[in-house]
């Protein structure tokens, strides 16, 4: 089992693949890391990997938008399971923090901490990068430059934590997915995603594909729309909803958002867990 993620090691994406790996009981899996969220999908879609576990979702800066796009056009996969991942940021470097002049992360990073950053950093230089743990190995032995990423991140590029935790909101988590090329339902199945683009930007036509859902009951828990770029005022529409327990409403309601739709993508039905209720439960 090889298992693609955004790398280097010490993102939080190679956090969740870990812990995909064991909800899912994977017997020695090998952890793949790419070099941006597209080569994490294409690795799998070219079957280089079995799985692919990417970001959807932040708590506080919202959708992935790469990783969006690249589901849309890769709608063949299918989501194997759901992680919401608590995110602690940290600030690392391998000099005094005040003497850091620049601050490199991914640019969620960036924004998840921008709040901390103009309190205690106002001067510093802001330099995005692909990923948290690139932003560690970027800055290692600099005695200016300083990373915002996991305490993870620190251990594996042999950096300091100069401050923890850095995160504007202590809430802050994200949404990963485990995506394989084939399977039906998980067993334990809470949610299910899909995608869709309409026949025509008409008054109404959107509203007529969500009561598909809303006469039958059924909750959606996420609604994003995304640019098709082929036009302006042309999109796509993700919604994630809420599984119920008998599937034939389900099933009624993506037959008739069908017949609207110009194209409809079926991502499945998959359980989700979430570690950041765990972490704040009273066991946790």
């Amino acid at each position: 089992m090889r298992l693609a993620f955004l790398g280097p090691a010490g993102t939080y994406g190679e956090q969740a693949a870990r812990q995909f790996a064991a909800l899912e009981g994977f017997q020695d899996p090998e952890f793949v890391p790419q070099g941006s969220i597209r080569a994490v999908v294409k690795a799998l879609a070219d079957g280089g990997c079995s799985a692919a576990v990417v970001p959807v979702e932040n708590s506080v800066e919202g959708g992935v938008t790469a990783c969006l796009d690249v589901l849309w056009e890769h709608s063949d996969l299918q989501i194997r399971r759901a992680l919401v991942l608590p995110i602690r940021h940290a600030l690392l470097g391998s000099g005094p923090i005040d003497r850091v002049s620049e601050v490199l992360s991914h640019p969620q990073a960036l924004a998840q901490c921008s709040q901390w950053l103009a309190e205690h950093l106002p001067d510093a230089l802001q330099l995005p990068t692909s990923s948290t743990a690139e932003a560690a190995r970027l800055v290692a032995g600099s005695r200016f430059r300083a990373a915002i990423a996991s305490r993870q991140a620190a251990e594996e590029h042999g950096l300091e934590v100069l401050a923890y935790p850095v995160n504007d909101v202590i809430g802050n988590c994200t949404r990963f997915l485990l995506l394989q090329k084939e399977g039906g339902p998980a067993e334990g199945s809470t949610h299910c995603s899909l995608a869709f683009s309409l026949h025509a930007n008409s008054p109404g036509a959107l509203l007529e594909a969500l009561s598909c859902f809303a006469h039958r009951q059924l909750n959606m828990s996420r609604i994003e729309s995304r640019p098709s770029k082929r036009e302006m005022g042309e999109y796509l529409f993700f919604v994630d909803l809420e599984r119920p327990a008998a599937g034939e409403a389900l099933q009624q309601a993506i037959e008739e958002l069908r017949g609207l739709c110009q194209h409809l993508a079926l991502f499945g039905a998959y359980p989700l867990t979430n570690l950041a209720e765990e972490e704040r439960s009273p066991a946790g």
